[in-house]
């Protein structure tokens, strides 16, 4: 509770002060759980691989077979889902005699570059899935056999490697997306050596293959994040496959320059090419701009540009389906991040509208006023081509000009905007970047939630709700828990979830982490606590704090109040944490004058504001503590920078959270006064004398040179070795006739004199810095 005064400079160096009582922010993680503890807990399990590290660049979790594929350096491996991962399979795939070799010929890094990454794990048939892997920049495919469903096998078709050139990108780290529909594989990728050529393509299937049109350099510099098919009606004929991307652009004003810009583009899973224009090419690709940003005064706009990842909410039956796209700026002035909602609905409208269409290089974007050919180009030969009179029921049908169109207006010209009208998360100023989001989402007792994990580059998730709170256009974030899954910093570069299990599977480079979503009993015993955390996953069910299960019985046990969490409310009869977990004990504390001393106080969360009253002796009522530049108030408790006679009395430290107070720690502070000080060092005081009652000698040893050093400024640091020498250290030349009672107080004193003797070798500097 106390502190020494090497500490409490250790404080002073380190800790941020504030002026009056902190306020606590929202933003900040309620409760932060480290790697350790969250593998103490059973929260968490690590697969690591059978050498350590997996370079893992691919996950696929697949709920049927209940298994999770992953692709890694010159391997693929297969964990069971409810099984303990000490079991895996593992089938290496080096790349092929000589490819190796050629690469580091190429100029290429042996150790980064210079094997096989396995860039694709997509589910073939029901026994097979196909595997893509950079083969030391030699792209290679083949099939790998995983079994029918309660089998655990896995091993690689020799007979079916075969070049995976468009289906793979060279390098191990370019930015790729790709997802399988009826047998043909879509991907999104840079397909040349150099990383120059971007493209769509598909391929794989009895149909020829098709890819992008080069020629009108319809994709700039394009940064893919994920592919899927998305069916935009009952209708099979007219499914699409989505690919959400960044690309860089010339300015869209005419001026100089380039811009990013994120992007969702389409292409018709019936696309046949054309006939006479674009043979073999897309001829329904069109894309549209993704914005997310945030309004600000006059108009202006600040927006996030960079796609960093893309998750699909798939809707339950008769609802549209929603896309949580999370984005980055890329500009120099901060570094921000931003969670956009989009509804299908809104980017099918936008596919809807006018073309965008440019006079020329140096002229500014407008919509098409021309007249728009029949088919609309961009859709799917379907029943709305299909009619009588119109033979339109393959792409190859199309006339000429409907090709023509399509392939120089690519580009819609209203951009698809997020609901609301703006982001339903932003961060700034974090320490560190956001990389991967995925959403669940939750019915609680008073309405349903959306649970937002996002994976950062440290090895950490931070699980978030955003809560549109009455007419308030801006919605209250609410962090609710920060989880170290890895215990070395590390970017998670692969994120997904099972609804099924409540389970989060978190990939990085490293490897991989099986991490629940909740653990209601983290929160506490009490009710306040369970109802304070706000999770949905949790209800205090009148013992405990437990998960919550819609429908099930005993509603009136059930507490919880994710909106509000007020525990005033909801926990009646258990309003006083006192009630709850008994009282909170006295601890006394001892201080000196003239001196610093530290008071702690570590509330059970930081996102409660801390108030300190002092109850003086003989006093009427405890008085609110007033901080100045002598009394400060850190995150960790109350710093007095010079102690006074008038300082001493109880001092309580109470939380205040969403209206409900409660009293974390109550601390007795005695003042020594500077007189007093001097009979520590008394000559004939020995160690088989204690001080009397009430002095600091009244605990046992350990505590009583802790005390010492506790009262002791850094200035007086010589008298404590003056003090250890004649108490303890001096004990050598008595003899054997205080063997027993001196031996332990004769180590006690050469650790205290080690201490000492290393503080007073230190410059004030030095102890500043620490």
């Amino acid at each position: 509770m106390a502190s020494s005064a090497w500490a409490i400079c250790c404080l002073l160096g380190s800790l941020l002060f504030h002026r009056g009582s902190p306020s606590p922010s929202a933003s900040v993680p309620r409760l932060r759980l480290s790697y350790r503890e969250l593998l103490s807990a059973n929260r968490s399990a690590i697969f690591l691989g059978p050498r350590g590290s997996l370079d893992l660049r691919v996950m696929y979790l697949d709920e049927y077979r209940d298994r999770l594929f992953l692709g890694g350096r010159d391997a693929i491996y297969s964990l069971q889902l409810d099984q303990p991962w000490a079991d895996p399979r593992e089938v290496l795939w080096p790349p092929q005699p000589g490819q190796r070799e050629e690469c580091v010929r190429k100029g290429r890094d042996p150790l980064v570059e210079c094997a096989n990454f396995v860039r694709v794990l997509q589910p073939h048939n029901r026994t097979h899935l196909l595997a893509c892997g950079t083969g030391a920049f030699h792209p290679t495919c083949a099939l790998i056999a995983v079994g029918h469903r309660g089998e655990h096998v896995l091993h690689l078709e020799a007979h079916s490697v075969e070049s995976g050139r468009g289906r793979c990108p060279h390098e191990p780290s370019r930015p790729f997306a790709s997802t399988f529909v009826g047998g043909e594989l879509y991907t999104g990728l840079t397909a040349d050596f150099l990383g120059r050529e971007a493209m769509i393509f598909r391929s794989g299937g009895a149909r020829p293959a098709l890819r992008s049109d080069s020629d009108q350099n319809l994709l700039h510099d394009p940064r893919f994040v994920m592919a899927a098919r998305i069916a935009d009606n009952s209708d099979q004929n007219d499914d699409k496959v989505y690919f959400f991307f960044s690309e860089t652009v010339p300015s869209p004003d005419g001026g100089p320059g380039h811009v990013t810009v994120s992007r969702v583009g389409r292409v018709c899973v019936n696309d046949a090419g054309g006939q006479r224009v674009l043979v073999n090419k897309w001829s329904t690709f069109l894309k549209a701009r993704l914005v997310c940003s945030v309004p600000g005064p006059g108009g202006a706009e600040t927006h996030f540009d960079q796609l960093e990842d893309v998750f699909l909410l798939w809707p339950k039956a008769g609802k549209s389906l929603e896309v949580y796209a999370l984005f980055s700026t890329v500009s120099a002035v901060f570094q921000g991040f931003a969670v956009c909602l989009y509804h299908m609905e809104d980017i099918w409208e936008v596919f809807k509208g006018p073309f965008a269409h440019q006079d020329g290089p140096q002229h500014q974007w407008g919509p098409y006023g021309g007249k728009v050919p029949f088919p609309r180009p961009g859709v799917c030969p379907s029943k709305m081509t299909a009619q009588p009179g119109r033979p339109f029921g393959s792409t190859k049908d199309y006339p000429d000009e409907v090709l023509q169109f399509a392939r120089a207006h690519p580009l819609m010209f209203r951009s698809v905007r997020p609901r609301q009208g703006r982001p339903v998360l932003v961060k700034t100023h974090l320490a560190q970047q956001l990389r991967q989001i995925v959403v669940d989402r939750v019915e609680a007792e008073d309405g349903t939630y959306d649970v937002i994990y996002l994976g950062t580059d440290s090895g950490s998730v931070l699980k978030v709700m955003a809560l549109q709170s009455g007419d308030s256009a801006e919605p209250e974030e609410v962090v609710l828990e920060e989880l170290q899954v890895f215990k070395v910093p590390t970017a998670i570069t692969e994120m997904e979830i099972s609804v099924k299990r409540q389970m989060l599977y978190v990939g990085s480079r490293l490897g991989v982490a099986r991490l629940k979503l909740h653990q209601c009993e983290t929160y506490g015993s009490a009710c306040a606590e369970c109802c304070l955390a706000r999770d949905p996953y949790c209800a205090w069910d009148g013992a405990s704090c437990t998960r919550y299960r819609p429908g099930t019985s005993k509603r009136r046990f059930r507490r919880q109040d994710i909106r509000h969490g007020n525990p005033a409310l909801q926990c009646l009869g258990q309003s006083q944490e006192e009630k709850a977990a008994g009282p909170v004990a006295t601890t006394t504390v001892f201080g000196t004058e003239h001196n610093s001393t530290f008071l702690e106080c570590l509330p059970k969360s930081p996102q409660a504001a801390v108030r300190w009253f002092l109850q003086r002796p003989g006093g009427q009522g405890p008085d609110q503590v007033k901080t100045d530049e002598r009394v400060l108030q850190t995150e960790q408790g109350l710093l007095i920078r010079r102690l006074s006679r008038l300082d001493e009395g109880t001092y309580t430290c109470t939380t205040l959270e969403h209206g409900f107070s409660q009293t974390v720690a109550r601390l007795a502070l005695e003042v020594i006064v500077a007189a007093q000080l001097n009979s520590l060092f008394h000559r004939g005081q020995r160690l088989e004398e204690p001080p009397a009652r009430g002095s600091l000698a009244s605990t046992p040893p350990k505590a009583w040179y802790k005390d010492i050093l506790q009262l002791i400024g850094f200035a007086n640091l010589p008298r404590v070795d003056e003090y250890c020498e004649r108490m303890w250290c001096s004990s050598r030349s008595r003899g054997k006739q205080a063997k027993g009672k001196s031996w332990a107080g004769l180590e006690l004193g050469k650790k205290v004199k080690s201490r000492v003797q290393a503080e007073r070798n230190r410059t004030p500097r030095e102890v500043e810095a620490t």
